[in-house]
């Protein structure tokens, strides 16, 4: 896996990927992933991520992340 890891980060600086973008695109795959996961429980997906269940709230606002499609399921 570290290896997967470096390799992504050789691949970021030579296209001019900026830190922060990463960063943020990360979070985002990650809470999305979560919330598949979990059928878009909120509560059960901050848990998993380690994150307050507000802050989760308002990151898959800041995402624009449609969590209640998990939820119908």
């Amino acid at each position: 896996m570290k290896d997967q890891l470096e390799g992504l980060v050789s691949q970021m600086v030579e296209r001019g990927i900026l830190f922060d973008e990463a960063v943020e695109n990360l979070r985002s795959a990650s809470i999305k992933r979560v919330l598949d996961r979990v059928d878009g429980n909120q509560s059960r997906a901050a848990h998993v991520l380690g994150i307050h269940r507000n802050t989760l709230s308002r990151k898959v606002a800041e995402y624009k992340l449609d969590h209640r499609r998990h939820a119908s399921r």
